[in-house]
């Protein structure tokens, strides 16, 4: 079973990697996923993760306060607006426009509820 959960976690780091260049693709949610599947498989990667220069930071604030930083609550909302404008700009249809809306407008307030560090 620990073989599965750090496989898991690895495919939660691709993506995350993925996600620094796709904006649709969120990088934080999937490595607090990668450290919890990691927690639970395998002790040298959960280390490597939590001590990693970039990632390891967010996720530690967030396992100790559930913190974001504000710079990241900036880029998440950018994000976001980004690609809300695409899809007006591509004329999707007024219902997946109002459900897109409501979902990322939840995503937001989630975000921007949660303490700065």
């Amino acid at each position: 079973m620990q073989f599965i959960w750090a496989a898991l976690g690895l495919v939660c780091v691709g993506l995350g990697l993925i996600g620094i260049v796709l904006p649709i693709l969120p990088t934080v949610p999937f490595m607090l996923l990668a450290a919890f599947l990691f927690a639970r498989s395998s002790e040298r990667l959960h280390n490597w993760l939590l001590s990693h220069p970039t990632f390891g930071p967010p996720i530690v604030d967030w396992q100790m306060r559930g913190a974001i930083n504000p710079r990241v609550k900036r880029v998440a909302t950018l994000s976001i607006a980004a690609v809300f404008g695409i899809s007006l700009a591509l004329g999707l249809k007024l219902w997946l426009l109002a459900l897109q809306a409501a979902i990322l407008s939840a995503v937001l307030t989630f975000i921007w509820t949660r303490p700065n560090f």
